[in-house]
C-alpha cells in the first residue's frame, strides 16, 4: 500500500461535522501545513481536541479564527483570545480539561478502554456530570475515553511505511493520537525509504499510519 499523499488530499479525508484530533503543545509539534490546508478548505462545525487551541497564527488557533470549530476539548486556551470570545458568546463549546485527564482519555481511547478513574477534578467544575466512584474510602472521577474520526500528527522523520521519529518534545500528544482515530495522517518534515530509520529510535509504529504526507520537501 502506498501511503504517500499530497496536502490537498489528505485534507479531503475531512468533512464539515467530524471530530478530528490535532497534535501539538503550543504550536509545537503541529502539523503546520496540514492545519493551513484545512483553513484554506473551510471545512466547518468540527469537534476538535488537542492539547491547546495555540495562538491566533500559530497551530491549531487558526481554525479557531476561522470560526471552523464547533466543540474544543483542551486542557489550555488562554493564549487565543479569540477562543475566549467565541466560549464566552455561546459561538463555540468549550470544554476544558485537566492536561494529564486528557492525555489518559486519549490514551484510553486508543488502547480500546471503557475509561478510567482519577482523583483530578473531585470538589471541583470539572466533577459536574461525571460519576463518581469511591475506593477505599477515597473518591475518584470516571473519566471517558476520546477517539477521533481523524487524526493528524507530525513527524520529524517517517518513513514510507509509516514508523516515525520525533524531535525532542514535538512527539508531546501525537503518539498517544496515532492510536486514538479511524484514520491518521502523518505530516513529516522529512520522509525516507523503509528500512532507513534505526528501530530503536522509531517512537510510532507505522501500524498505526494510514496516511503521509511530505510537509517537509524532504
Amino acid at each position: 500500500m502506498n501511503k504517500m499523499i499530497s496536502i490537498e488530499e489528505a485534507v479531503d479525508h475531512i468533512k464539515d461535522g467530524m471530530t478530528i484530533m490535532i497534535g501539538g503543545f503550543l504550536g509545537c509539534g503541529s502539523p503546520h501545513r496540514l492545519i493551513d490546508a484545512l483553513v484554506k478548505k473551510g471545512v466547518k462545525d468540527l469537534t476538535l481536541i488537542c492539547n491547546d487551541s495555540g495562538f491566533p497564527e500559530i497551530g491549531a488557533g487558526k481554525l479557531v479564527v476561522n470560526k471552523q470549530i464547533k466543540k474544543l476539548i483542551a486542557s489550555h486556551v488562554g493564549t487565543n483570545r479569540e477562543t475566549g470570545n467565541q466560549m464566552n458568546s455561546g459561538e463555540m463549546e468549550v470544554v476544558l480539561v485537566p492536561q494529564g485527564t486528557l492525555a489518559e482519555q486519549v490514551r484510553a481511547g486508543g488502547s480500546g478502554l471503557g475509561g478510567f478513574l482519577t482523583p483530578t477534578g473531585v470538589g471541583t467544575v470539572v466533577e459536574e456530570g461525571k460519576q463518581k466512584i469511591e475506593i477505599d474510602g477515597k473518591t475518584f472521577l470516571l473519566e471517558l475515553p476520546l477517539r477521533a474520526d481523524v487524526a493528524l500528527i507530525a513527524g520529524e522523520t517517517v518513513d514510507k511505511f509509516g514508523n516515525i521519529v520525533y524531535y525532542g518534545a514535538t512527539r508531546n500528544f501525537n503518539t498517544l493520537m496515532a492510536t486514538a482515530a479511524d484514520m491518521v495522517i502523518v505530516e513529516a518534515e522529512e520522509v525516507v525509504e523503509v528500512g532507513e530509520l534505526d528501530p530503536n529510535h522509531v517512537v510510532t509504529s507505522g501500524i498505526f499510519i494510514d496516511y503521509i504526507v511530505n510537509g517537509g520537501g524532504k
